[in-house]
């Protein structure tokens, strides 16, 4: 059956494995019995994008954790980000959040917080789900009069606001910019446009007309076309695509280009170690990141590290170091002294401040870094094999190492929630990076048919 969880929760297509009511019942349940002890009140926040499944799974995650004796708190459609601050803000002992991403509406997952608002590690995944797949696990339920109560809290939206709110520098508005923001129908679509209207901005919105069934769709950081042709259209000042669960931004700039997240780590960075506040001058990012960034801190006097792919472990590195920075080229951002997960809202706001702070065009800020080429293909796959295991596959990465040399990279990997095969070259000559994409590509289809 393999890993119930991925690398960011667990996530699949509604009523087919493992998004089925009945296992996430199960899964209420043991996360209920895992994180309750004792006999003090234990509670749990839920959170959810806007997904019509949403409502199915919500009701058999209460039923769970009320069976185990949690008191639950609901809180509707918010950011991922927010369910990790209401989690440490309303001194809960687990917060979770019901939301496939990016992913269309047809799918969904779920994802669960520490009381501290950080994900859970592999190891406490794997105990929890021991007891949802185990036939024979017995069940410790509390006595009758010990079962949880689930209650619905209203004020949940303004405490986010707030907070990132506070996460702007006092004194500073943003008075006389144009942004338009792209929601993508998804979580933020209520808070975000509020945060940035009460800083001052005209807000010239997309994507906020969720019917449960348009998340994602042709729309958010997953199409940043559409924002980047309503930013020329209102000739706005910048554009801020967030995806579904508003953990992740891809921007614009005036005139329409797309940035993404090594642009946007590039630019904090650099402000950053500035001003004296990157820690150790490193930034923390996977290796889907572009080799321009890993260059671009070593002329700056930084470095940069990389991790697996997955904000939950770029996460897992900064707090081992006491790093402050790092993030995804998808556009998962974290910045550690404001909050302890990605938050695409946070991130643009941070951005925000050095625009404003210094008085220059995003444009002319985010020209800092130019990437290098880069193709990734992503293949379909029915089984995933070990790509060392594959001598066609070996032979092919062994041959583009070796044109590439030190001046470029390949990256062959599976996705963690879905049955892909991600390829990856990149280098200065986008010829060279076509040719041994297509090659390598050609190779996996071969090797694993």
């Amino acid at each position: 059956m393999g890993r119930l969880f991925g690398t960011d929760g667990i996530r699949g297509r509604v009523n087919s494995h493992p998004m089925q009511p009945e296992l996430v019942l199960r899964l209420g349940l043991a996360a209920g019995q895992y994180f309750r002890n004792g006999n003090k009140r234990h509670r749990v926040v839920i959170g959810k994008d806007t997904r019509l499944s949403g409502y199915v799974f919500e009701s058999a995650l209460t039923s769970g954790f009320c069976a185990a004796g949690m008191d639950v708190f609901l809180v509707g459609p918010l950011p991922t980000p927010a369910i990790s601050f209401l989690t440490r803000n309303m001194r809960a002992d687990l917060g979770v959040v019901i939301s496939a991403s990016h992913n269309p509406y047809m799918d969904n997952g779920i994802k669960f917080f520490n009381k501290d608002g950080f994900k859970l590690a592999d190891r406490v995944e794997d105990e929890i789900a021991a007891m949802v797949t185990s036939p024979d696990f017995v069940w410790k339920c509390p006595d009758h009069d010990q079962v949880g109560r689930a209650r619905k809290i209203q004020d949940s939206p303004g405490r986010y606001i707030v907070e990132l709110k506070h996460s702007f520098p006092a004194g500073m508005t943003l008075d006389g910019l144009t942004i338009v923001l792209d929601c993508a129908h998804g979580a933020a679509y209520r808070v975000a446009p509020l945060i940035f209207e009460e800083l001052g901005a005209r807000v010239i919105t997309l994507g906020i007309e969720p019917d449960g069934l348009n998340i994602n769709k042709g729309c958010g950081s997953l199409h940043p076309e559409v924002l980047a042709a309503k930013v020329r259209e209102h000739r706005a000042d910048i554009g801020l695509a967030l995806d579904g669960d508003a953990d992740r931004l891809i921007v614009v700039d005036e005139y329409g280009t797309i940035l993404d997240g090594d642009q946007i780590m590039a630019v904090c960075a650099d402000e950053m170690m500035a001003r004296g506040t990157l820690a150790e001058n490193t930034l923390v990012a996977t290796v889907m990141s572009n080799m321009a960034l890993e260059v671009f801190m070593q002329e700056r006097g930084g470095r940069l590290l990389r991790t697996k792919v997955g904000d939950r472990y770029v996460v897992e590195e900064m707090r081992k170091g006491g790093y402050l920075l790092g993030g995804e080229q998808s556009g998962h951002l974290v910045f550690m002294q404001h909050s302890t997960t990605g938050d695409g809202t946070l991130a643009a706001l941070q951005l925000l401040s050095i625009m404003v702070g210094r008085q220059k065009p995003i444009s002319e800020i985010a020209g800092l870094l130019t990437p290098y080429p880069q193709k990734l293909v992503n293949l379909k796959v029915k089984k995933k094999v070990p790509f060392d295991t594959v001598p066609v596959i070996k032979d092919a990465v062994r041959h583009a190492e070796d044109r590439l040399g030190r001046t470029g990279r390949v990256l062959l990997r599976y996705s963690g929630t879905e049955s892909l095969a991600r390829i990856m070259v990149e280098a200065q000559d986008q010829i060279l990076v076509d040719e041994l994409c297509a090659s390598l590509t050609a190779a996996v289809e071969s090797g694993l048919a």
